[in-house]
């Protein structure tokens, strides 16, 4: 693939026309209309298709009848009813507590997730905890142990940060032989992105006291898998938070209520939820869920073991799998970026097939370990085409493709997968998955 940069084609279009219609009205007065010349500041492409006929403006019928009453929690669009996750249970009635679901990204725009869409990953289930009876102890090799309820833990002081949280195995159906037809979301939708608060771990473990030798601690949930990972201690003393908060509202149960570790860009699986005990060691545990499984095997028939950080990746969401383009002319390309690294530093798109680059537009705020809204104007010719994103991050790391991707690992691996992610669009406009 071509690196060279291309200047993107300036998109222009005829300001809408002024229109003065006679509108109805209860009293039938004489209301004129008059369309500003100001409101057409954002361009529609000259090649867009289905432009409306300016007619006489009816009231609807929400104008006429009173609204419904207020409620005591806030509830999407009723026509918006399959915004929904999608749900995959590996092991169906077998085990019905373990499956993932999937934040439907080519349904979203910004960088924050809906905490009712952000993803879930569970191993045995969503465990039903109270909160006055639950408690967090930290123990080991520390000065101290310390038990705190969760009352004394809303006690301390909060610190608020916008990170992405992202499963090891997210785009799995990617490692597959032949490229699947789902939508973007069942695709790489093990990602999500919130505003977490909560107390920072770092104070907790000063209060403890560590011991000389301390250099690992071991997080384990209280669900029913027991989950528990290991954690570098210099982690644990860096960034991570002990959440209970999301988007401004207590964590919901499938997110760990009523707290979670929440360690920025390391794998989904660190972030242990309902958490319940934080014991420091000298070295890892070497649990379950980091030998068995949560490993990366290698070309070489090795596994790699601790490979924590998620690398740079990005994915276009519009246009994406299950979408059609309706008709040749303007569209706006965008996605989402992210590293667990660092910051977004570019995002490239090709809507070339990948022979030429052009710089997307970053949506501030672009942060450290969150996900980066990308865009592009796009002016389509009705001819078949691919387009893929590859993302950059601060530390220099570049998105790779998956023929490089897929050099490294075992054809069993399905962690860690990063690799550019590639939407074929035909002469109809319809949008698929495909390899390069």
């Amino acid at each position: 693939m071509s690196n060279k940069s291309v200047p993107v084609k300036p998109v222009r279009a005829p300001l809408a026309e002024l229109i003065e219609q006679e509108i109805p009205s209860a009293p039938q007065r004489r209301v004129f209309l008059k369309q500003s010349a100001a409101l057409a500041g954002t361009a529609v492409g000259a090649g867009m298709a289905g432009q409306a006929a300016a007619g006489a403006l009816e009231i609807p019928a929400s104008m006429t009848t009173p609204g419904r009453p207020l409620g005591a929690y806030g509830q999407p669009a009723a026509e918006l009813d399959k915004l929904q996750r999608g749900i995959l249970k590996p092991y169906g009635d077998l085990a019905p507590g373990a499956g993932v679901t999937m934040t439907p990204l080519e349904e979203l725009d910004g960088m924050i997730t809906p905490n009712g869409l952000h993803f879930e990953r569970h191993h045995n289930g969503i465990p039903d905890i109270k909160a006055a009876e639950h408690r967090l102890v930290i123990h080991g090799l520390v000065e101290r142990n310390l038990s705190f309820s969760m009352e004394a833990l809303l006690r301390y002081p909060r610190v608020s940060r916008i990170c992405f949280i992202e499963c090891s195995g997210n785009s799995f159906f990617n490692t597959f032989a032949e490229p699947m037809q789902m939508s973007c979301g069942m695709l790489n939708g093990l990602v999500s992105c919130t505003e977490w608060t909560g107390v920072s771990l770092r104070l907790l473990l000063e209060e403890a006291g560590l011991k000389p030798e301390a250099n690992w601690l071991l997080a384990e949930g209280a669900d029913a898998a027991g989950m528990s990972r290991s954690v570098p201690l210099a982690k644990a003393l860096d960034d991570a938070i002990l959440a209970l908060f999301q988007n401004g509202e207590p964590i919901r149960p499938e997110q760990g209520y009523p707290v979670r570790l929440l360690l920025p860009g390391w794998e989904g699986n660190m972030n242990v939820k309902w958490l319940r005990r934080l014991k420091i060691t000298q070295g890892p545990t070497h649990t379950r869920d980091e030998t068995s499984k949560y490993t990366d095997m290698l070309t070489d028939g090795s596994a790699e073991q601790f490979t924590f950080p998620m690398a740079v990746k990005s994915v276009i969401t519009r246009p994406s799998q299950g979408q059609t383009l309706s008709a040749p002319g303007f569209y706006e390309i965008s996605g989402i970026a992210w590293s667990g690294e660092g910051k977004i530093d570019r995002v490239e798109v090709s809507t070339d097939n990948g022979a030429t680059w052009t710089d997307a537009t970053l949506v501030e705020p672009v942060l450290d370990k969150a996900l980066t809204r990308f865009r592009l104007p796009w002016e389509w010719d009705g001819q078949a085409t691919q387009l893929m994103s590859r993302a950059h991050d601060s530390t220099g790391a570049v998105q790779p493709l998956r023929a490089a991707w897929k050099s490294r690992y075992h054809a069993v691996n399905i962690h860690h997968y990063n690799a550019i992610q590639i939407w074929a669009i035909n002469a109809t406009g319809e949008v698929s998955n495909v390899y390069a």
